[in-house]
């Protein structure tokens, strides 16, 4: 279903793609002439370089070409026409003569016209600046939807690939020794996730109540072990005197003590043997 989705939704985009196509030479030529193109050629680089390839840069370098081309035909043509105009005022019969109202009126005229040509290049200026950036949003757009096109292409191939991996792993499964909990359903699954979570969490508390007690317990350790100090010493000590008193018993009686204690024990030993024997009593 999945591969069969990738695929209706790829054959569209290729439809699109096929009916509407986006290039820069498809983009310049609103602003280009091709009649007038192969009737002269033109020395600007800008210009040729436009016509040889047309690149983001090389329309960027033509727009700044044209822009100081008009802008010296506007000088031009201004100086053209005020030379003009003075000079017919000059010879012309009778001449033109101006008073000082009517220049005050025409600077009136000319301030008004010029605050709304301000005020149209200023609008014109902020739909360029927003058309440049819709159109850098537009391109990565369109470069976003070539790679997510490219990677469509590739879907089904990878999706065929998985169900075929799928379809294999489920055949050679083992489920007479599987886990019993894998096969469960989801609502089961989901149930027992939470379980594992509700005892994960009970240990954690417990862990948390154990190391809570630990410097209580090691304040312990620490006190039995001050107070095992002196005991050890004490026992060494008693061990140390015990055996000078042995070595002293040893000492005074050269072994004799040793000798008699092990008689007296066999006399006793052979007392009682004889008195259960002959069934004596004291």
């Amino acid at each position: 279903m999945a591969a069969a989705d990738a695929t209706q939704a790829l054959e569209a985009l290729k439809r699109l793609q096929a009916n509407q196509e986006i290039s820069i030479i498809r983009l310049s030529e609103t602003i280009t002439d091709p009649a007038e193109q192969n009737s002269r050629p033109r020395a600007s680089d800008a210009s040729n370089s436009l016509l040889d390839g047309p690149t983001p840069a090389g329309l960027e370098a033509d727009l700044a070409h044209y822009t100081e081309l008009f802008a010296k035909l506007r000088f031009s043509y201004v100086e053209q026409v005020t030379k003009e105009k003075f000079i017919r005022a000059i010879v012309g019969d009778p001449p033109l003569i101006v008073t000082m109202q009517e220049n005050l009126d025409l600077e009136k005229d000319n301030a008004e016209v010029k605050a709304g040509l301000k005020a149209l290049k200023q609008e014109v200026a902020a739909m360029v600046t927003e058309l440049e950036s819709r159109g850098r949003e537009l391109s990565r757009r369109y470069e976003a939807v070539q790679l997510d096109t490219a990677k469509l292409q590739d879907l089904p191939a990878k999706t065929r690939e998985l169900e075929a991996r799928v379809e294999q792993l489920r055949a050679t499964q083992d489920l007479s020794g599987a886990n019993p909990g894998l096969k469960l359903p989801l609502a089961k699954t989901l149930g027992l996730v939470e379980r594992r979570r509700a005892e994960q969490q009970q240990l954690a508390r417990e862990l948390e109540a154990l190391q809570a007690k630990v410097p209580r317990k090691q304040k312990e350790a620490e006190r039995l072990q001050v107070e095992l100090g002196p005991l050890q010493a004490k026992l060494q000590s008693s061990t140390a005197a015990a055996r000078e008193a042995q070595r002293r018993k040893d000492a005074a009686f050269g072994g004799v003590a040793d000798d008699l204690e092990q008689r007296a024990r066999w006399w006793r030993a052979s007392e009682d043997v004889l008195k259960r024997v002959l069934d004596l009593k004291t």
